[in-house]
């Protein structure tokens, strides 16, 4: 038997630590006992989904030895965080060691483990690993893939599309947009052809951002390689869907309230209390005093970046759970520019020109706000405040330092917020918000808005004047904000707060009495739900059942789909919330305007009646058939009803209730 400390280590790189476990106890019964180096990075937490750089790094150093180290990665920024964690080793040699490997998880963990418990180098463990679908590809008589010709290598496409997205390609579709062109082996540039800008890498979020292109202009896109034609066809179907933007994030006054007088208003409702600011922590400097060599300095600016991508990933995580999909879709323009090759060379050339790591990012940063802040439509300039924002992550994260907090209750009172602090913000001290700075547009606002903040923006740079619990007096449904406000001004403002709690109160008083018709008609309210959040605050409204749960919340903004288990157990919390009531849950309704990056989708002229709804669960009859096991097993324990999306023809039908009828056997 080999010995242990000579054979080669092995990490396991993954979004989710149940299933990355599970690889491992599979991968440990082929082992019979025999000894293995392995280590765990997966997940941000046990329930988490998510990838660390950091934790990558340090299983890395945990299992290195004299053979090395072969790492296995599931997909998506599961490559690029392992990527990244290479960059962190501070010693060459482990760096060397290390070899990243493209296999299939789970079969590649198998035979790999095997593999290196038997002794083997890491490039026969790497090679076993990647070569672990073979067997199966002959079973199934897969066609082995055709080398690409010459012509393919060298090919070349573009296409043009116009912009209709009503506040252009701003900083969503545009992160929806590069997201797209990463899976593709082809070099992609943009340039709008209604005012001559670009071309701008594809790559890269921050140059594409620089087009500038509103409403109605003209974009083309051009590629080279071997995927050229794909990607043309996938930009250009993607920009057919308006890149996947959903109507209601269109919403909201496009001028940015620092160019109005006086405040704007920005959330509904009345606040009344004492004025009070974020506190932040005292932390260290950025630029950790005496400047390290060039190589350390990379290091300290990849290992904030890493954190600050992990923490922005929980934090959407906990968006998607607590405020939806589309709020949750924030966050993805500044995951985005985390990994922005532009950004971070810029940052790279300044610290191998001898600046600090924190020096070197807030230039770079700099350099991409003020073009942002430059650019001509003014919904497009108030998008460099998520510049501003990834910036200030990653300058926390240098530091060690701690995010801002309120510590006692009141209106607060800031210059402007980054997405993360609004949806941070404690509702048990936060009862209002005023912004000298901002926008009624802003994802600040957007977020204010979710949550039931009453907020006005725009108040101008007096407010900042504003002592520490002064009294304030606000309500955002007007864009009136009173400082120190009189007793008159303050009884009017209690007396609107006052009729607005009674008339609140009064609705949810009645909000569970039966709805009946002047004729005694009896109607059932049914809510139209996509989340627990939703069926919460459907039953607080008085529904009387879930008229519509759009389960695809579950499926997207993710790199894998839900087990059965998270799925029975949202369906459980959405039936709980409503108190057993009957729940319609809808199957899976993607394609068109909602794809999902783990269920490949054929371009189509008119994709959103095409292969989407029920013809494209038929088509991935796996998906299909887990959520169908999920939905059975919460039906055992609430009345269910089941909808069956985009059905065209009876045997559409008839196929769907085939794989329902299996799903309810019992287990």
């Amino acid at each position: 038997m080999p010995d242990q400390a000579a054979t080669v280590g092995l990490v396991l790189v993954c979004h989710s630590r149940p299933l990355a476990l599970a690889a491992v106890d599979l991968a440990s019964e082929m082992l019979h006992g025999r000894p293995l180096r392995l280590a765990v990075a997966a997940g941000l937490d046990e329930t988490t989904f998510g990838t660390d750089a950091v934790r990558i790094r340090q299983a890395i150093e945990e299992v290195d030895g004299p053979a090395g180290v072969v790492v296995l990665m599931d997909l998506g920024s599961a490559v690029l965080s392992a990527e990244l964690a290479l960059d962190l080793l501070s010693d060459q040699a482990v760096r060397e060691r290390v070899v990243l490997s493209p296999a299939a998880v789970v079969e590649g963990l198998v035979v790999a483990a095997v593999a290196a418990a038997g002794g083997a180098s890491r490039t026969e463990v790497a090679a076993e690993a990647r070569d672990a679908l073979l067997a199966k590809a002959s079973h199934l008589s897969e066609a082995p893939a055709e080398e690409p010709t010459e012509a393919e290598v060298a090919a070349e496409a573009s296409g043009t599309f116009v912009v209709t997205n009503p506040h252009g390609l701003h900083a969503r579709p545009a992160a929806r947009l590069v997201g797209e062109l990463r899976g593709f082996d082809a070099s992609v540039t943009l340039r709008n052809l209604t005012t001559g800008a670009g071309p701008v890498p594809g790559s890269s979020l921050s140059r594409v951002a620089t087009l500038a292109a509103l409403q109605g202009h003209s974009v083309e896109v051009r590629a080279s390689g071997p995927q050229a034609g794909d990607v043309v066809q996938t930009v250009l179907a993607l920009a057919d869907r308006r890149f996947d933007e959903a109507p209601e994030q269109d919403t909201g006054p496009e001028v940015p309230a620092s160019s109005a007088p006086g405040p704007l208003p920005a959330s509904p409702g009345i606040a009344i209390g004492p004025a009070r600011r974020l506190t932040r922590p005292v932390s260290g400097d950025a630029d950790g005093g005496q400047p390290l060599p060039a190589e350390q300095e990379w290091q300290r600016l990849e290992v904030a970046i890493a954190t600050a991508r992990r923490d922005l990933e929980a934090l959407r995580t906990a968006a998607v759970r607590d405020l939806g999909a589309a709020e949750a879709g924030i966050f993805d323009a500044h995951l985005e520019l985390l990994g922005d090759s532009e950004l971070l060379d810029d940052a790279r050339r300044a610290i191998a020109a001898g600046s600090p790591a924190g020096q070197a990012w807030r230039q770079a940063i700099r350099s991409v706000e003020t073009a942002w802040a430059a650019l001509p439509d003014s919904y497009l300039r108030g998008r460099a405040a998520d510049v501003r924002a990834v910036g200030d992550d990653v300058l926390l994260a240098l530091t060690g330092g701690s995010a801002a907090t309120l510590l006692e209750p009141g209106i607060l009172v800031a210059t402007d917020l980054t997405p993360a602090q609004a949806a941070g913000l404690d509702l048990a001290l936060v009862t209002g918000i005023a912004l000298a700075q901002g926008s009624a547009s802003s994802h600040a606002a957007i977020l204010a808005r979710a949550r039931g903040i009453p907020a006005v923006v725009g108040a101008g740079p007096e407010l900042l004047r504003t002592a520490e619990g002064t009294p304030l007096a606000l309500n955002g449904t007007t864009g009136e904000l009173v400082v120190d406000p009189g007793r008159e001004v303050l009884a009017r403002y209690r007396s609107a707060a006052d009729r607005h709690a009674a008339v609140h109160a009064r609705d949810l008083t009645e909000a569970g009495e039966p709805a009946v018709t002047r004729d005694g008609v009896h109607i059932e309210v049914g809510a139209n739900i996509g989340s627990a959040a939703d069926a919460r605050a459907a039953a607080a409204a008085g529904a009387d059942n879930a008229g519509l749960v759009r389960t695809e919340f579950l499926f997207l903004g993710r790199d894998r789909p839900p087990t059965v288990a998270e799925q029975e157990t949202e369906y459980a919390a959405i039936a709980g919330a409503l108190g057993g009531r009957r729940i319609t849950l809808r199957t899976l309704d993607v394609g068109g305007d909602k794809p999902l990056p783990y269920v490949p989708a054929p371009v189509e002229a008119n994709p959103f009646l095409g292969l989407r709804g029920i013809r494209l669960a038929l088509q991935e009859k796996n998906l299909l058939a887990e959520q169908l096991q999920a939905i059975c097993r919460a039906a055992r324990r609430t009345p269910v009803d089941v909808m069956f999306p985009m059905v065209s023809q009876v045997q559409e039908l008839l196929d769907a209730v085939e794989v329902l009828r299996e799903a309810a056997a019992p287990d």
